[in-house]
């Protein structure tokens, strides 16, 4: 890259957090519910478009299994050596028609409401964003970035995870644009996610005349249900939640079948390991009843560790020089960047807007986060190498 006089450097086109609002809330107005392939696909549309305007190499990988497609963008410069992924997803928890009822589209002094506006059209656009200002700077990155959306984060990424898995082995490193935490903070650490079905058979019986006869796979499900939720243990880490529960037949029916999801999150592998083994282990108490269990890992816990340690401190330093302390967190909730981190790829996750209330109808972003977060996405881009 050239040096720039003086002059040029004034005239040089400038951040600005009114455009940046702009782009994203064109973004949020694209619902996008994971489930909805269309309507995902709708907003992949646009994505795809506005990249090609900046010249970008597009891989468009159909989706499946009821999902969206998977949008890969690689700049055009730097060619296909290894650079940096940065990952990010159109998808949202929110339904089509959430922008107009519970939670409408809006500015309220510094608090901007839209579905997925926090999570996470609002740093899925900001690297865009980034991306697009060194276009109009004329400028070149030291590292070729590739930029990945994918359809179904919010559900586990199930058919993209080997597309992310496979694009950040051929990266140095992987930004995310999931939302920043905790006023600002990027997350450097993630637990791992599991998932399970357990699925109880009993005996159906009348439950006035032949009660006697029945063996209730609810009543089977309550014991369980107890023993996983004991499992939870916060000195550790690790937590067990009962989020779904259903079965039975009639309210007259001596229960056959019962059904429950169970979260489990686990702070490193070793945990991992010991909470499938428990779950998989459940046993009947009433031995008339059987457990079965499906499941397992869906994202590998993601730890700090020298990359990570060394990559964040580089992206610290930029803050600073920008005018802002950034801090970093270890957070409960998974995203893609597990996938990365687990593969010993230094990630930072959390670097999207500021914000607070993600999946919910007071869902919102920060206007005040805008220029910062950009201006530290863009300086990531201009100095990793």
């Amino acid at each position: 890259m050239s040096a720039r006089s003086g002059s040029d450097k004034e005239n040089a086109p400038r951040i600005d957090a009114d455009e940046i609002l702009a782009g994203i809330l064109e973004w949020v107005d694209i619902e996008s519910p994971s489930h909805d392939a269309a309507a995902v696909n709708r907003m992949v549309d646009r994505v795809e478009s506005q990249a090609r305007a900046l010249g970008g190499r597009i891989e468009r990988v159909p989706g499946r299994d009821g999902f969206g497609d998977v949008l890969t963008v690689r700049t055009p410069w730097g060619g296909d050596g290894p650079g940096v992924l940065v990952l990010s997803h159109l998808d949202t928890v929110h339904a089509i028609g959430t922008k107009e009822a519970e939670n409408r589209i809006r500015r309220e002094g510094d608090r901007v409401y839209g579905p997925g506006i926090y999570d996470m059209k609002g740093g899925a656009f900001l690297a865009h964003y980034a991306w697009r200002h060194l276009v109009r700077l004329g400028q070149e990155t030291p590292l070729p970035i590739t930029f990945m959306f994918v359809p179904e984060e919010e559900v586990g990424s199930p058919t993209s995870r080997a597309l992310i898995e496979s694009a950040a082995l051929r990266n140095k490193y992987v930004l995310v644009t999931e939302p920043a935490r905790d006023g600002g903070r990027i997350v450097t650490a993630r637990k791992g996610v599991a998932r399970f079905v357990v699925e109880i058979a009993g005996k159906p019986a009348h439950s006035g005349a032949r009660h006697e006869d029945g063996r209730s796979a609810i009543r089977e499900m309550a014991h369980q249900i107890l023993e996983l939720e004991s499992m939870t243990d916060y000195e550790r880490g690790v937590t067990v939640n009962v989020g779904l529960v259903e079965g039975g037949t009639g309210v007259n029916v001596v229960p056959a079948r019962c059904r429950a999801e169970v979260d489990v999150r686990v702070p490193n592998p070793a945990l991992a390991e010991e909470m499938v083994r428990r779950v998989e282990g459940l046993t009947p108490v009433n031995p008339d009843t059987t457990i079965a269990v499906t499941g397992g890992m869906n994202r590998p816990p993601y730890e700090k560790d020298a990359g990570i340690t060394a990559l964040f401190e580089h992206a610290r330093g930029l803050a600073r020089e920008i005018g802002f302390e950034l801090g970093d967190v270890k957070t409960g909730g998974g995203s893609d960047g597990n996938f990365t981190a687990a593969l010993g790829i230094p990630t930072l996750d959390g670097l999207g807007v500021d914000g607070y209330g993600a999946h919910t109808d007071y869902e919102h972003m920060l206007y005040s986060s805008l220029e910062e977060r950009a201006t530290l996405m863009l300086r990531l881009f201009q100095t990793l190498e």
